[in-house]
């Protein structure tokens, strides 16, 4: 594996032809939804505020995730943190260690985008059994209930 965290913003034409053209397995789209709608949450323009972030294996788009800060981020996140949505890795790919590449790369893109940022912050439903055990062996700790009975995790950075 040769992945690397990429800013949505830097990549190419192709390579973002190629991310439209990920997906999750269809038990997962209610945790994650789909690529389509993450990407439109994007803003039109780059915004201080909204980051997508791709993870590219040999230059190839195999995972997608939104970064969100003030003022985008939901009621439960507190002052200097930012939230993950909607980490996606293609089908044809899960299994290969990927997610975890994501999450082990994650602490460091934050840090640059938003120096200021201490603490990353998700919320997972009780019943997103593989989603949970993913972030709690990479470090994040269950803090207490979101909302609507997901669990908020947080990671310090």
């Amino acid at each position: 594996m040769n992945a690397r965290l990429a800013h949505y913003a830097d990549l190419t034409a192709l390579q973002r032809e190629q991310l439209e053209g990920l997906e999750v397995h269809p038990e997962q789209l209610q945790f994650c939804g789909d690529i389509r709608s993450a990407l439109h949450s994007l803003p039109r323009e780059p915004h201080d505020g909204v980051l997508g972030l791709v993870l590219l294996d040999e230059d190839m788009p195999v995972a997608f995730l939104l970064l969100k800060r003030h003022p985008f981020v939901p009621h439960w996140a507190g002052a200097g943190s930012a939230t993950l949505h909607a980490l996606q890795v293609d089908k044809q790919v899960q299994g290969r260690g990927f997610g975890v590449a994501c999450l082990q790369a994650l602490p460091e893109a934050a840090r640059r985008a938003w120096p200021q940022i201490r603490q990353l912050l998700l919320s997972v439903g009780t019943n997103n059994k593989a989603a949970m055990n993913l972030y709690l062996k990479q470090g994040w700790v269950d803090t207490g209930e979101a909302y609507r009975g997901e669990r908020r995790l947080a990671l310090a950075l």
